[in-house]
This record gives structure tokens, sequence and C-alpha cells, in this order.
């Protein structure tokens, strides 16, 4: 099969990769690549919204404070400034995308945008969609793709690897390798420019907020291609899933808890003051312990969150979307506290990329979740991530315009090579370490951790990752191995900086160094054996 060639590969469709294709001239010829459907992704199911400084009252420096606060002494302060100073101008231009925000004529201060306020910011700058914001953005930037003729949408393809050329003189990436779920056949896909803009890793814990497409791909090839990572120690736990055994992964968004929502214990005791004077407002990982703690020293299943003491039309209004679920599940969210626990929902850390959006090889990008920038530092501050992304895909797209006609084209490559692999027989090995790794990763690399856990888990992630390797090398490849051998990649890299942070900041807390140390004030960085500096 001949090679799909374009100016540009996006492998990811969510708010990263469809805003980067957006704003890219439509005389340059593009692919966006999906997993699954095109909207099918972690943006579709973001509640909360996206922080800017909207409102008269507010401040870039506040935003900046607020975000520098969360992030435990460990962001970089340019890079805060810059993303924050960027959140105007973005809201905007989703706003001219047709995106439908939550309007209120009183808030004229705020150019009538309805802003609501989560955990670590001081000011209400959240914009939101009433509780389905990130439905709303995915969903409007879809259509407009759609209409765009110099957009190719390849769905139902998953990127089993990236190509690269082997000189180390002339070290750029050329393209990925794709298995097209449909036909079963894998693909070689060209371009002069990569985009990685496939999400995070969450699905590597047994329990999480994300869909199952969130197994940490573009963060695992881009290791392997040579690609620094950084933080990945940091992967942050939301506090408040919904319990129920028909929604292991509906969030309830942190939304509730700006608007009054009171976290109880099961006697109906609040206990959130006892930790944080901040209460139910403090940043997620201390809710998130908090929540991790009285679950362990009473026994309990879950906690609960409560809004019913604010008027049921003001609940109806806020949060229509989390009411009709809880209501589908029996429970009335203006009558009834919520049963909720902490899940594994975004990965702070990921690829290292410059202010442009460039990896470590060149030719490649990545932005959002897959992203390393150095706004998160060791915690995200709720609603900050979407912006990130916007950010981010507005600097590549301006990098690669600027760059594409003096890039060469990518030379010829080898297909895919099928002739020594055979159908898998025992499918089995997958689906058994696939669910080992989520196991030992949610016991052993949790929300609380020690080193006796963090070996035991590098032990477990080494022998599941050597039979993988060897199933690899032999079957046929198909989406559950891929996702399983970028998982496990993916969980060494967090299981390797968790080791290297000996002391608690932030979302990584560990038993044996309890208290911050102000020598270990920097990211951990994780560097492959094929890294090359990058020249250009």
């Amino acid at each position: 099969m001949p090679p799909i060639i374009h100016d540009v590969l996006i492998l990811g469709s969510g708010a990263a990769g469809l805003s980067l294709a957006l704003r890219l001239r439509d005389d340059i010829s593009i692919a966006v690549v999906s997993k699954r459907d095109l909207r099918e992704g972690s943006t579709l199911y973001a509640q909360g919204g996206i922080s800017a400084v909207l409102d008269a009252g507010d401040s870039i420096e506040a935003h900046v404070q607020d975000t520098l606060k969360a992030g435990a002494g460990l962001c970089e302060a340019q890079v805060v400034q810059h993303i924050v100073e960027r959140g105007p101008d973005n809201i905007r231009w989703l706003f001219e995308q047709g995106v439908a925000f939550t309007r209120n004529a009183e808030y004229t201060s705020a150019g009538g945008y309805h802003l609501t306020r989560e955990g670590g910011h001081t000011y209400r700058r959240v914009v939101h969609a009433a509780d389905a914001t990130g439905h709303a953005v995915e969903t409007t930037l879809e259509a407009q793709i759609r209409t765009r003729p110099n957009v190719n949408l390849y769905e139902q393809h998953i990127a089993v690897d990236l190509i690269t050329t082997k000189s180390r003189s002339e070290h750029r990436c050329l393209g990925a390798y794709l298995l097209n779920r449909e036909s079963g056949q894998v693909e070689t896909f060209l371009a002069k420019f990569v985009v990685l803009a496939t999400g995070g890793a969450n699905k590597v814990y047994l329990y999480t907020s994300n869909p199952d497409v969130s197994t940490g791909d573009g963060i695992a090839m881009a290791w392997r291609a040579g690609c620094r990572v950084a933080n990945m120690e940091f992967m942050q736990f939301h506090p408040t899933c919904l319990y129920h055994p028909q929604a292991r992964t509906y969030l309830i968004s942190e939304a509730l808890r700006g608007e009054g929502a009171h976290l109880l214990l099961p006697d109906g005791e609040r206990f959130m003051p006892r930790f944080d004077s901040r209460a139910e407002l403090a940043p997620r990982d201390i809710v998130a312990r908090a929540i991790d703690h009285e679950m362990k020293r009473l026994g309990a299943e879950c906690v609960y969150l409560d809004i019913s003491h604010q008027p049921a039309d003001f609940i109806l209004e806020h949060f229509p979307t989390i009411h009709g679920r809880c209501l589908e599940l029996g429970i009335d969210i203006t009558r009834d506290p919520m049963p909720v626990v902490p899940a594994a929902h975004y990965t702070c850390g990921g690829v290292m990329v410059d202010h442009r959006a460039r990896t470590d090889v060149p030719g490649l990008y990545a932005s959002g979740e897959t992203a390393y920038t150095g706004l998160h530092g060791a915690n995200r501050m709720a609603s900050n991530s979407l912006l990130e992304c916007l950010v981010y895909s507005e600097a590549a797209a301006a990098d690669i315009e600027q760059r594409l006609a003096d890039w060469p084209l990518p030379p010829e490559v080898p297909a895919w090579d099928e002739s020594r692999v055979t159908e898998p027989d025992e499918e089995v090995v997958v689906t058994h370490n696939w669910d080992e790794l989520r196991r030992f990763m949610w016991d052993y690399v949790g929300i609380v951790r020690t080193n006796k856990r963090l070996y035991r888990a590098k032990r477990r992630a080494d022998l599941l990752a050597q039979e993988v390797i060897e199933y690899y090398s032999h079957f046929r490849v198909n989406n559950d191995l891929i996702e399983l051998r970028n998982l496990l990649e993916v969980a060494d890299l967090i299981i390797q900086s968790a080791l290297r942070r000996r002391e608690s900041r932030g979302l990584h807390y560990t038993l044996d160094f309890p208290s911050k140390d102000a020598s270990q004030r920097s990211p951990t960085i994780l560097i492959p054996d094929s890294y090359q500096p990058r020249r250009d």
C-alpha cells in the first residue's frame, strides 16, 4: 500500500488537535487522526470550563499567582505568564468558532459571560457552557473541521509508532505507522510535520475519570523516538468521581464545590475544614488526599458530595447534565448527596516542549495533555488544561506555517513489515496483563506512595513489559496490544519519576519523605537512550 502523504499529520482529535488544524491556513494539507470516532476523547467529557481573566475585578497577576501556588513551586513562571496572558484571546477565538458559553446579563464586567470559581482560584474566572463545556467545545470544533476541504479525517486509526530518520545528522520525524482498526492493516502516513495531541495516560490506573482512549500513546511513542519526558510522577486524581456500578468513570465537576457543595462523611459530618482553611475549595491534591485518608480511616467505600442545600432551580440551571445523569441512576442531587471517590484524572507531566510546542525531535510537536509545558508544576489548577492546549496549539500552528515552505518533504520509508508475524494465539496474555497493570498501579503508585510499593510496582512492570515485548515481536498488532505496550511504557516512566522525587510535593505524596525539600524545586526529567539534542 503506498504511503499517505500530507503537510501536517495530527494524531489526536480533541481540543488540542482540532484547534491546531483549524488555525492552519486552508492551503495546507492536513490529516487528523482519531483512534475511535472523531469526538471520542477526554475533551468531550470535560465538565468544568476554561480559566481566563475576563472579569474587570480579576487580573492576569492574580491568575498567575494562583497557578504558581497550586503548582507547589514547580511551575515555570514565564510559561504561566504567557499562557494566562493568551487566555482572553483564546476564549474569544472559541466564541468566534461558535462555542455557546453560558451567558448572564448581570456579568457586565466579564463581557456577559457567566463565570464560576473552582479550587485554587481566588476569583470567578472559569468560563463554561453549563456543566458540559468539553462537549460544547468538541462538537463545535468537530462541526467546523468537517467543513474544511484541506483536512482529511482518519477515524478508527491508532498510531503504532512514529517514523524517524536513523541518521544522527538528519534526525527528524517523518510520519507514523497507523493501524486501520476496521481493515486490520497497518498504513504508512508521511508528513513534513507531525503533532502529538493524543491526550493523557490515566487508563494506567484501575479507577479513572477518563475515557478508554487515554492510554498514553503519544508519550510512549515520543519516548521511543528519543524525546525527553518530565514530571510523570505528578498524576492528578480528581477528588469526586461518582461511585456507582453503572457509572464508574462519571466525573462530578469541581464547579459544584465552587458553587457551595460540601464533602461529607457517611454519618453526614463535613470534614474538609479539618484539612485546609479553604475547605472544599482547596486544590485537588489536598482534597483527594483528604478523601483518601478518611476512606482508609473509616474503611468507607466512598464519601458524599452534597449541594442539596442550594435552591433546586439554581442546581438545575447550573448543573443540568450532572442532575440528569444522577437522576438516571436514582440520585436526585437537589435532595440527595452523591457518593464519590477519587479517580485518576489528569497527566501533569508529558513530552517536553518549548514555547513553540516543539519536542526534542525536529518536525515533531506536542500539545495538550500529552505535552509538558511547565504550566502545571506539581499540581494542575482546575480548568487551566483546556487553556494550555489552546495556547500551545496556537503556537504550534504559527510555527508550522512559518517553517512549512523551507521544510523538506519526507523521503521514502519502508512499509510496515508483517512477513514474520502470525495471528495472536493467546489473547488472554494481553487481557490479563492489562488488568494486572492497572491494579498494581492503583495499589502501589496511587494517591499515597512509599518506596517499598514503588519498587514492588517496578518489578511487576518490568516483568509484564518483557512478556508484552515478546508477544509484540511474534504476532500481528491489534488495538489492545498497542495500548497495553504504551501503558506499560508510561507506567515505567511514572514509577521511575516517583522514585527520583525524594520528597512530598503537590500530587506526589510519599510516606517515606512526607515533607517538601527545597533542593528539589526542579522538574523530574527522564532522558531516553536515543535522545539527541535538537539542532534547529
